[in-house]
């Protein structure tokens, strides 16, 4: 019989011992024998197979150019090294752009702020602040930032705070609780929040030591 594999699988007859060289047929035997080698042999490939359905090609091709992967895709927890995002879409629309997504809460500034990254890059106060507060960077409440930056690594962190009439503003600055002093765009750092206004605050966090060393690069915005 000619053989069905790659498409099914062969189903082979052993002979018996006690059978005879013509029943079931010996050159019969060897010639099934030898379909399956050479079905094998062409589905596997040899060294530098060309042949693109060879399994040698398209391990080649995984090792020289990564993993494409087509239609909708869920990862979880994958760590992705050193990726390249052409487009993103969001139902089926291509942006242009990164879009970022902000967590919007009812609070009002005070005391400390935690800012969990883990939760979201980019937050907004609407609430009128309360009094002078503080802001600590971390992943979350049980996961410090500096888990998930290795040295050279940064975050950016957006803060959108709405000011009344009296406006405040942060005056201690900690990334899982220990102080940082941020380096501020124009050399100064903000003495006072702008009342009426929304005051956007962002720091640029980059991991510089193992032990661990930060740089944090801040800007303080006046939106009315």
């Amino acid at each position: 019989m000619a053989t069905n594999f790659p498409t099914t699988l062969d189903t082979l007859t052993n002979p018996l011992s006690t059978d005879a060289l013509n029943s079931p047929s010996h050159s019969a035997q060897h010639a099934n024998a030898n379909d399956a080698i050479e079905a094998l042999e062409a589905k596997v490939g040899a060294d530098s197979s060309a042949v693109a359905s060879s399994h040698t090609y398209k391990i080649t091709q995984l090792e020289t150019n990564g993993v494409t992967l087509t239609g909708s895709q869920t990862l979880t927890n994958k760590t992705l090294t050193s990726p390249t995002i052409n487009t993103a879409t969001i139902s089926g629309a291509v942006l242009k752009e990164t879009e970022e997504t902000w967590n919007v809460s009812a609070t009002a500034a005070t005391g400390t702020v935690n800012m969990d990254v883990l939760t979201s890059s980019a937050w907004y106060y609407t609430s009128n602040a309360s009094a002078n507060w503080t802001f600590n960077f971390r992943g979350d409440g049980s996961t410090t930032l500096a888990s998930l930056l290795a040295t050279g690594d940064s975050i950016t962190v957006a803060f959108a705070v709405t000011q009344g009439t009296t406006a405040y503003y942060p005056t201690v600055f900690q990334v899982d609780g220990s102080s940082v002093t941020p380096k501020w765009l124009g050399g100064t750092a903000p003495a006072s929040g702008n009342a009426s206004s929304v005051d956007l605050y962002t720091f640029t966090i980059i991991k510089t030591a193992a032990t661990p060393t930060y740089a944090v690069l801040a800007s303080q915005s006046q939106f009315k």
